[in-house]
């Protein structure tokens, strides 16, 4: 389910309660008190998942403070906790993978916000290697494609099944820009990009711009229950047809490895390919109108 099911965990309380009151500690600046709070849960309860999603939290709120030595420190410490709990049954697994993740990507962003991005690569290479077939392949592959992907050529998309008009192939558009729109059934900020991006396509289709959509299998439909492709895919079409009308003219890939390509672990992702096909844009989640127009514009150059 990828991270998506971190999201269900989260909302159902599997993750909530440390998780929220840390959370609300580093929105207001206090990491300190955030450091309390755990302190204290873990007198109490001990290690548990929650728990260490929530040290993974610290260390996302100190790398947002460039305190990056307590970053790493936080973010190693959310990998000890996490790793001697990676078994058991996949729901139990899934709450410790969240923490990894988030262990993962900061100790790689700490590594580039000290000048040593080719070693965060590398080590985040090594990470994927370790886990992929994970919830978390497509989170670690997105944290290499920020640090790597802009000014390489685009990774090919697989097209073999889809919503809408055929997909082209990326190499068949050379010569125009080419804007990818990663968007997901459940994903409320894909939804409330619809309009954005329809606006532009009737701006900038003219001048060259073609607008690819990529989806994928979740392995589940509404309410969170569980589905096989074949009931999940007409729940997929049911939710385009009728939250994504205004882009109905959208190719829209149904892949998996599309998404795990492209480490599109947050939606939207929207890439922007320009007209040489190499990728001048790579941005995890929303984006507004100006500031997608502005990188439009540049992939038109």
């Amino acid at each position: 389910m990828r991270l998506a099911l971190a999201a269900i965990l989260l909302a159902s309380g599997a993750l909530a309660g440390i998780v929220d009151d840390v959370r609300a500690a580093i929105a207001a600046n206090d990491l300190a008190g955030a450091d309390r709070q755990v302190q204290a849960y873990r007198q109490s309860l001990g290690v548990t998942a929650e728990l260490a999603a929530a040290v993974g939290w610290e260390a996302r709120g100190a790398l947002a403070a460039k305190k990056l030595d307590l970053a790493a420190k936080y973010a190693d410490d959310a990998r000890q906790m996490t790793l001697p709990n990676l078994r058991g049954p996949r729901i139990d697994r899934e709450k410790w993978l969240y923490a990894i993740g988030t262990s993962i990507e900061v100790q790689a962003q700490v590594m580039a916000a000290r000048g040593e991005s080719a070693d965060a690569v590398q080590f985040l290479r090594g990470e994927l290697k370790t886990y992929t077939g994970t919830s978390q392949q497509e989170r670690i592959q997105k944290n290499i494609n920020l640090l790597s992907l802009e000014g390489k050529p685009a990774p090919a998309l697989e097209t073999a099944v889809w919503f809408g008009p055929q997909p082209p192939s990326l190499a068949s558009l050379r010569g125009k820009a080419v804007l990818l729109f990663f968007w997901a059934h459940w994903c409320p900020d894909c939804k409330a990009t619809v309009p954005i991006i329809a606006g532009l396509m009737k701006k900038y289709g003219p001048r060259g711009l073609t607008l690819i959509g990529p989806t994928e299998y979740y392995g589940y439909v509404a309410n969170g229950m569980d589905a096989p492709p074949a009931v999940e895919k007409p729940y997929i079409e049911q939710i385009r047809r009728q939250f994504y009308a205004p882009l109905a003219d959208m190719p829209a890939p149904l892949s998996n490895a599309n998404f795990a390509r492209y480490g599109a672990s947050s939606t939207p992702t929207l890439v922007l390919v320009n007209r040489k096909g190499i990728v001048i844009w790579y941005h995890p989640g929303a984006a507004t109108e100006p500031e997608l127009s502005a990188q439009i514009e540049r992939a038109l150059k």
